[in-house]
């Protein structure tokens, strides 16, 4: 019988979100339904003349584009945009199978962190699934860089994310957060981190296209030696936080939760996408493992966030 704790997981039952796209400004909604094990995270579009794209795994081999976000190729020259949120908060929390379906080109935005995303799933809770857990399992360290920046996966005993950035604004600076998942950490440490831009780049980011739906109710906006929202910073360090918040979402795209220890300095979403291409380069970087085969069958996972309800065997999802 395998353990409770090492069995795949989906949602208890699906959410539904309705909003606007932070950089194209069009409303959107998207569901989140349950998904059968095995499946990793999938997602469909609703096109406007009434067709519906086949389900496709979220995987790193399709993106298609990494400026200020990431972007999918779905197929059929259907994309979709900034998904790391949405899939930072399923992976933060636990979540191995879901099917992502949205009527837009981009994911909405909402209050520009994971929390809504994450408090949903608190509220529909975990079903457990008949099948264990699969993880990624680094054995040999990938680096890559870009001049001074760099992200690199290594062996670690655990799971854990070690992230630096180092801006020139005396409001971010250099910050540094060391991280050691579990779904109630990321529930409590990182989920609500918003994402930031800069007064002085908002032109250029318009006349390029991007941060056209973007507001102070979904982002943290900095101007000269201050924060523009009136309610100031969730966390002091909430910038660092929230490039941790993508992280989780962009590595959520090797198709299984990593083993080991992701470190970054100044990087993002192109470096994070770049990490697990050189990581799957070569088969003697990784092996897959058994949920039931790591130490101590990995109690991280049990450390669940309060008020999240794990259900086993409602029902069978096909």
């Amino acid at each position: 019988m395998h353990k409770l704790t090492t069995r795949q997981r989906t949602l208890a039952s699906e959410l539904s979100f309705g909003g606007y796209g932070v950089h194209s400004g069009q409303p959107v909604t998207l569901s989140i339904a349950p998904a059968p094990p095995n499946s990793g995270y999938l997602i469909s579009r609703d096109l406007t003349d009434g067709r519906k794209t086949l389900p496709v795994q979220i995987h790193f081999s399709r993106v298609t584009r990494t400026t200020l976000c990431t972007t999918l190729d779905l197929g059929d020259s259907v994309s979709v945009a900034t998904v790391e949120h949405v899939v930072s908060a399923l992976s933060g929390m636990g979540v191995d199978n879901a099917l992502i379906t949205l009527d837009g080109g981009e994911c909405p935005i909402l209050d520009g962190s994971a929390r809504p995303f994450a408090e949903a799933i608190l509220g529909a809770g975990l079903e457990i699934q008949p099948a264990v857990r699969r993880f990624i399992k680094i054995v040999r360290a990938v680096t890559v860089r870009n001049n001074d920046a760099f992200a690199a996966l290594e062996p670690y005993n655990g799971r854990a994310l070690d992230l630096e950035i180092d801006f020139d604004s005396k409001v971010i600076g250099r910050q540094r957060m060391i991280f050691d998942w579990s779904p109630r950490k990321y529930y409590e440490d990182v989920s609500r981190a918003r994402t930031f831009g800069f007064v002085r780049d908002a032109k250029i980011l318009r006349q390029a296209g991007y941060a056209l739906g973007s507001s102070l109710d979904n982002s943290i906006t900095v101007h000269e030696d201050r924060i523009l929202n009136p309610g100031g910073l969730r966390y002091e360090d909430e910038f660092v936080r929230h490039k941790l918040l993508d992280a989780i979402g962009d590595l959520s795209l090797g198709g299984m939760p990593i083993y080991g220890r992701f470190r970054s300095y100044k990087g993002g979403h192109a470096l994070n996408a770049h990490v697990l291409s050189s990581l799957f380069a070569s088969d003697a970087n990784y092996e897959i493992v058994s949920g039931e085969d790591l130490p101590l069958d990995f109690d991280a996972l049990d450390d669940l966030p309060e008020g999240l309800s794990v259900h086993s065997y409602l029902r069978s999802v096909v």
